[in-house]
């Protein structure tokens, strides 16, 4: 059995690679996320509330809220896990728990190989599928409204925000370059049925993605990708990013190479898992938000 909401926010860690690489990417977005762990904890910092029964109340209707299957919170989560588990392949706890020390990469670069443009172009595009349909779980609506999801793009805040801007410097400045957006909408549209199924992030998750058969899936998948290349490119405009100022920031925690940015974004796929972090942050306020209005 799934582990309940209340238990997947108090198990969040304060510290460690994922917090240290988020916290790196503060200057794309100053001052937006802020590590907020804890379920009481979470839901004194949504909504305000200090008196303990009144915070009880809401915990227990979130509980409820989130255990309601048919509702579509469970899901959203299963999404944010699914698509960061395929890529730890590594096994990183010791590396998550030297919390506030220097790592130095090249010790690690023999235990992490660069996918290829195509696969990694096929995860970006995965996790940015995976967003979209969480986001039309989150908020009961068609998991195919391509169009209600990039409107909400300009209203993400907080752990959503930092999220996304993560998606854009990791997945996909370091490991495919400056030009990530155009490189990926030519691969993933040279990218046949075939070569989609032989993904492992595909494998677990096509189930979720709408479409219907693989054909339609690619289509659906390569939709959305293109449906949020204005956006992504007016965070990477805005910023002056270029993988080499992400990596610069990724120093903070990270001793790395201008020329092992690819292995650096494979160094990340393994030992971090941002996007169930800050899902499950995101999940947690949505939920605290809404029962707060219910009760």
């Amino acid at each position: 059995m799934a582990k309940p909401i209340f238990e997947l926010v108090d198990e969040l860690p304060t510290g460690g690679l994922t917090v240290s690489m988020l916290n790196s990417l503060d200057f794309v977005a100053p001052g937006e996320w802020h590590n907020v762990v804890g379920f009481v904890n979470t839901i004194k910092t949504v909504t305000g509330e200090t008196d303990d029964s009144l915070i009880q109340a809401i915990g227990e209707r979130a509980i409820y809220l989130y255990n309601d299957r048919s509702q579509g919170y469970q899901r959203a989560m299963w999404l944010y896990q699914t698509v960061d588990s395929t890529d730890r392949a590594l096994g990183a706890a010791a590396l998550a728990n030297k919390v506030g020390e220097k790592i130095p990469l090249f010790g690690f670069l023999n235990k992490v190989t660069p996918k290829s443009d195509k696969a990694q172009t096929i995860d970006l595009c995965l996790k940015l599928v995976a967003e979209l349909v969480a986001f039309c779980q989150i908020n009961g609506i068609p998991g195919d409204s391509i169009g209600d999801f990039v409107a909400s793009l300009g209203e993400y805040s907080g752990e959503s925000l930092i999220r996304m801007v993560a998606l854009v410097c990791v997945d996909g400045l370091l490991p495919l370059g400056p030009d990530f957006i155009n490189h990926a909408l030519s691969r993933i549209s040279q990218t046949n049925p075939q070569e989609l199924e032989q993904n492992a992030t595909y494998k677990n998750i096509q189930d979720a993605i709408p479409g219907g058969d693989s054909r339609g899936k690619l289509n659906f998948i390569g939709e959305s990708f293109d449906s949020v290349k204005g956006w992504m490119s007016g965070i990477v405009a805005s910023n002056g990013l270029t993988p080499q100022k992400v990596a610069h920031n990724l120093q903070s925690f990270l001793d790395v190479a201008d020329n092992n940015l690819d292995y650096l974004a494979a160094f990340l796929d393994v030992s971090t898992n941002y996007y169930e972090h800050t899902g499950t942050q995101t999940l947690a306020r949505r939920l605290i938000e809404r029962a707060f209005a219910e009760i």
